[in-house]
């Protein structure tokens, strides 16, 4: 009997504690809540991601430009949905999605030559429409002949180079690097190709900035920060010894936003021998550039000469009284070792 009444006075007691803490401040009441975090409806329902609903934005699939400037172009949707198709903010086509979602667009007159957008939205059939987050970049050139150039962009991801007016990116074997994207905040996105599974080392002017590791199908990806300046960059993939097997050098100006004007419409274009720069400004989210690479023989590197010190004339980069300077001429280090043994 006494341990139950013991009991009950502990009882009591907590009680009258827990409601004078209560009323001196100590702790909150049920009517004020500040300082906690309660776990309401609502915030459950800010964790459920869009597609969850069933919805998802439409996206391009296939996008092919013949040297004319003809397009045909593919994609999903919602089924059943309105598609409509842009080409720099103005409607250029439209289509409705089938059963599975698929559509499929062909132009009726060509594109016009130089840079174009196009973007995507759709109308549901129950009416809520939703744009695209991707943007293709078309550049289709002045001359009849020539193929053109077409880029999938996304917002802080790393393009990807549909269609380029080469055949190859710049690369040896199986490594390439396709694509540097950096944005006014210093992100700097490398992207290519190599073997599936292998190491993949970048260097900036001799200076070791990061590596990643090759996807099954053989992409790689690599985020870092670089500020403004001119780089020589070498783009390394290692065998399973963790030896250099293939190597490749090109050159890179991180410039500065400050000196980008956007004259008329949203992207620039700059077609080179070996590299095309696209500049643009994304609504919301600021101003965005991307270098792609093509094929150079003169970018190619002996894996046992990764750092010959090569210097790189970048296009635009100097003043045009401004003397360039020559480029110097690989040496084969077994070549020279053999002239001083024979002298």
């Amino acid at each position: 009997m006494r341990v139950v009444l013991f009991f009950l006075v502990l009882v009591i007691l907590a009680v009258v504690g827990y409601f004078a803490a209560q009323k001196m401040g100590w702790l909150p009441g049920a009517g004020n809540t500040s300082g906690i975090d309660v776990p309401t409806e609502v915030q459950e329902t800010q964790d459920v991601e869009p597609a969850e609903t069933g919805i998802k934005p439409p996206r391009f699939d296939i996008v092919r430009v013949d040297r004319s400037g003809f397009a045909v172009i593919a994609g999903v949707a919602a089924p059943g949905a309105t598609v409509t198709l842009y080409a720099n903010g103005e409607e250029l086509a439209t289509e409705t999605a089938g059963r599975d979602g698929a559509w499929a667009i062909s132009t009726e007159t060509p594109l016009k030559s130089g840079t174009v957008e196009l973007t995507l939205s759709m109308t549901t059939i129950d009416g809520l429409e939703i744009g695209s987050d991707e943007t293709i970049v078309v550049y289709v050139p002045e001359r009849e002949g020539d193929q053109p150039l077409i880029l999938r962009t996304t917002p802080g991801g790393a393009s990807e180079v549909l269609q380029r007016p080469t055949d190859r990116p710049a690369g040896l074997g199986p490594l390439s690097l396709d694509t540097i994207d950096y944005d006014d905040a210093g992100s700097v996105i490398f992207s290519g190709m190599a073997s599936p599974g292998s190491t993949v080392q970048v260097f900036a002017n001799r200076n070791f900035i990061d590596q990643a590791i090759a996807a099954d199908d053989g992409s790689w990806t690599m985020s870092t920060s670089i500020v403004p300046g001119r780089y020589t960059l070498q783009i390394v993939q290692l065998d399973e010894f963790g030896n250099p097997a293939y190597a490749i050098e090109v050159p890179f100006e991180r410039a500065s936003f400050s000196d980008v004007v956007f004259r008329d419409g949203n992207v620039i274009v700059q077609p080179g021998n070996s590299l095309w720069v696209i500049s643009r400004r994304a609504y919301g989210e600021g101003a965005q550039y991307t270098i792609i690479y093509e094929a150079n023989q003169a970018q190619i590197r002996d894996p046992d000469l990764i750092y010959p010190g090569q210097i790189f004339d970048v296009p635009g980069a100097e003043e045009e009284d401004t003397p360039t300077t020559p480029e110097p001429e690989m040496v084969d280090e077994n070549e020279e070792a053999e002239d001083t043994a024979d002298r």
